[in-house]
């Protein structure tokens, strides 16, 4: 599963469970995009307000296109799927920088977890 890199800034709630944080991602353009989601969908690390931030997390997504302006490669992504993650702005996609990209997002990580649960529940 592709993911995007993103700094997971601050605690905000336990309600809902697991907890709530807001992130950041920062995209080509230098402009910085804030989100408010589930810490399982964004860390598979154990998150609440006694943990020390800033951490890394990942927002799943998929490449939508490639292009180049005049030195570096561009990579539009979307949020939108698998989880339906968009920023406090409503936006789902954004111009990242190829290396904001990770190929595969671990086995043990809830987005795999979470992918695993919904394709048995499908098969039901």
């Amino acid at each position: 599963m592709l993911g995007v890199k993103v700094t997971i800034l601050r605690y905000i709630s336990d309600d809902p469970q697991p907890g709530v944080v807001e992130c950041k991602l920062e995209d080509a353009h230098g402009r910085r995009w804030s989100f408010v989601e589930k810490t399982a969908i964004v860390s598979a690390a154990h998150l609440d307000a006694n943990t020390s931030y800033p951490q890394q997390g990942i927002i799943a997504c998929e490449i939508v296109r490639r292009s180049r302006d005049a030195a570096r490669e561009i990579v539009r992504i979307s949020s939108e799927r698998p989880w339906l993650v968009e920023s406090v702005d409503g936006l789902t996609e954004f111009d990242v920088l190829p290396d904001a990209l990770v190929d595969s997002i671990g086995e043990t990580s809830p987005l795999r977890v979470l992918t695993l649960d919904r394709k048995s529940a499908d098969s039901r």
